[in-house]
């Protein structure tokens, strides 16, 4: 049976209903009854795949959309204050609701396990709903990318766990209250919303606070994942464990073994030793399986068991993601958009392509602020491929910033030894690629805006 839908979710208004994190909590409120509705920038799979779960998705931004008899209009920190149907929803009195506060409504009376850290979030939130789904357990999910093998990011299961990707950029992860949290690493990210890393602990201490009495904290190998475990360890009904290659980890992975496109990872837990297979290759995603056995063992699930549901995991949109293949080569997306995970990802594909095959990147930034702060860290990491093409940086929520352009990047990377090219003219790309691949050779999309168009594009380039 369906949680009750509180009465401010019986007619929600989503602004933005196509994103990853608001379509997701728009899907799971549809399939438990509610009437739901909202808008978009454009139209998307995203939202016929709404329509076809009974919420009625307009596209573009306007005040008549919003109707008079909405419950609550949902939100999220990317949505600007003078947006037409957040303007109307104050002249009528209609309560706004934050996204967060929207998922925490969904989990309730459900045992929750909250995945968070800088990086890694979807995969291991991934990795979580379909082992429990393997086993049967029914769980509910949102995650902020879609599974490959259902083909959806969220959705509502009769069972009584929840796994969510509790999202830091805003803080708002503070709003749950988990039996089980994972963090997976702490950097210095979003820089618009935090000045230092005193501030980023903060805020994950925060979220650590509204783990439930009783409840458990995983944390990863990072270096900052384990100093958030040392602020936090000793707190009263807070169970720590950690999960890693080093000889003190609680669950430890014993071997990563690579093969190809994916790998075997034996791992340690409650002296017993249990192997399986990673479905995507790179060292990083061996740790997000074992961080997710970890969790789900920790709520009561037979390790064995569950071990062989992670080998059901077969990837998830935008994380390593092969697009498909076309007169030899290779098309594979990325989301990564921090240096850490550019820097893993690309060591992962230049482990898979091996000493004969060529890797080429295709970046594009996210955020004018993330490059301002990291420009050199992402120019350096792209010394890591072949050659790269780096694109104009993708706004999403932001303005300008003065001086702050791809530059910072290239010039780094060209610093560093990297082949870089810029190309500001993103439609460009398919025919650049085109003139530049020979069979055999990876090409891999990487960054948070919509890079990801272009796989395909480039993908029929080639096939020309």
């Amino acid at each position: 049976m369906a949680p009750a839908i509180p009465a401010a979710m019986e007619r929600p208004h989503f602004i933005g209903i196509g994103g990853a994190g608001m379509s997701g909590i728009a899907k799971i409120l549809a399939q438990r009854g509610a009437k739901v509705a909202g808008s978009d920038a454009r139209e998307s799979e995203t939202a016929a795949s709404l329509r076809a779960l009974g919420a009625t998705v307009h596209i573009g931004h306007a005040a008549h959309h919003l109707a008079d008899d909405a419950s609550c209009v949902v939100v999220s920190s990317a949505i600007r204050a003078d947006n037409p149907e957040l303007t109307r929803a104050r002249e009528l009195g209609i309560p706004v609701v934050h996204r967060s506060d929207a998922l925490a409504a969904c989990m309730n009376d459900l045992r929750a396990i909250a995945v968070a850290g800088t990086h890694g979030k979807t995969t291991t939130t991934s990795m979580l709903a379909v082992a429990l789904t393997e086993l049967g357990l029914d769980p509910s999910y949102a995650i902020g990318g879609d599974l490959a093998g259902p083909g959806t990011n969220a959705r509502h299961g009769e069972g009584e766990l929840f796994v969510a990707e509790a999202d830091e950029s805003d803080r708002s992860f503070q709003k749950y209250d988990p039996e089980v949290a994972l963090v997976l690493n702490v950097e210095l990210d979003h820089h618009a919303n935090y000045a230092s890393m005193d501030e980023i602990y903060e805020s994950f201490e925060a979220f650590v606070a509204k783990i439930r009495p009783g409840g458990t904290l995983i944390v990863g190998e990072h270096a900052g994942a384990r100093e958030l475990a040392a602020r936090v360890r000793g707190r009263e009904g807070l169970n720590i464990l950690t999960v890693g290659e080093s000889a003190d980890s609680d669950a430890r992975i014993l071997k990563i073994t690579p093969k190809g496109m994916t790998s075997e990872v034996t791992v340690a837990l409650d002296g017993t030793e249990h192997t399986f297979t990673v479905s995507v290759p790179g060292r990083h995603y061996a740790h997000n399986a074992a961080a997710a056995l970890a969790a789900g063992v920790r709520t009561g699930i037979d390790p064995a068991a569950l071990a062989q549901a992670l080998t059901a995991y077969t990837g998830v949109g935008r994380r390593l993601q092969l697009k498909g293949e076309a007169a030899g080569v290779q098309v594979i997306d990325s989301y990564a958009h921090h240096p850490t995970e550019m820097t893993a990802d690309l060591e992962a594909m230049r482990a898979a392509a091996g000493a004969d095959r060529r890797l080429l990147v295709v970046f594009q930034p996210h955020l004018f602020s993330r490059t301002q702060e990291l420009g050199t860290e992402m120019g350096q990491a792209l010394a890591l491929a072949d050659r790269s093409l780096v694109l104009d940086i993708y706004p999403a929520r932001e303005d300008p910033i003065p001086g702050v352009t791809s530059t910072l990047i290239t010039d780094a990377a060209a610093a560093a030894g990297a082949d870089v090219t810029p190309v500001p003219a993103k439609d460009t790309v398919p025919d650049v690629i085109a003139g530049m691949t020979r069979p055999g050779d990876l090409v891999l999309t990487m960054g948070a805006g919509d890079v990801t168009d272009l796989g395909p594009r480039i993908l029929d380039r080639l096939a020309d």
